[in-house]
């Protein structure tokens, strides 16, 4: 039903202004499921063949380092879209594995439905690439900020934009996306708690 949709209509149409029919159209090839929590959507050595929309709960994304231990690669919020880009365009196994955190609600689309999409509806090339540009932007600053940036100002920042994250999402998480160990955010937590 259309209704269902709205939150995915709304989402496609506020990254890139496409028409109502267009939209529609797009929104009509995903998928709404319920994914229980610590649900694995991608598996490293696996292809990533769904694109999906968050509605609502957190996921991550993580890799595992050459000692064998996990390290966050990206957290995601509601209304953002989750899929690893290089093995969801090149078709090739993915080097990260994606896992809900909550409980999500969210819409998936395959890959082969998507590529027709891209074919015959160029609006829908245009909503692709804001994704990818806006997603880009993200993992640019973000480098640049592991580099250039102090835990603390990294620490501060994220409890600036998007401070529900500390409600929803394992501090272990929080930890290795920001590149510091657990001891060391409870540190920071505490020096913030007393400002």
């Amino acid at each position: 039903m259309v209704s269902d949709r709205q939150t995915l209509i709304k989402f496609i149409t506020d990254t890139y202004p496409i028409s109502d029919y267009a939209a529609k159209l797009i929104a009509d090839n995903f998928e709404r499921k319920l994914l229980p929590k610590n649900t694995l959507t991608l598996k490293e050595g696996k292809v990533n063949s769904d694109y999906i929309f968050l509605e609502n709960g957190y996921m991550r994304s993580f890799v595992i380092d050459i000692d064998g231990t996990e390290v966050t690669t990206n957290i995601y919020k509601p209304l953002q879209m989750v899929f690893e880009v290089g093995s969801y365009f090149q078709r090739k196994p993915s080097t990260e594995n994606i896992e809900t955190i909550t409980e999500c609600t969210v819409w998936t689309g395959k890959y082969e439905s998507f590529q027709n999409l891209f074919h015959s509806l160029p609006e829908f090339r245009e909503f692709g690439r804001a994704i990818l540009v806006k997603g880009f932007i993200s993992f640019k600053e973000r480098t640049i900020a592991m580099i250039t940036q102090k835990a603390e100002l990294r620490y501060e920042q994220l409890l600036k934009e998007n401070p529900e994250i500390f409600q929803h999402v394992p501090l272990k998480y929080i930890a290795s996306y920001l590149g510091i160990t657990d001891s060391s955010l409870s540190r920071l937590r505490k020096e913030f708690t007393k400002k």
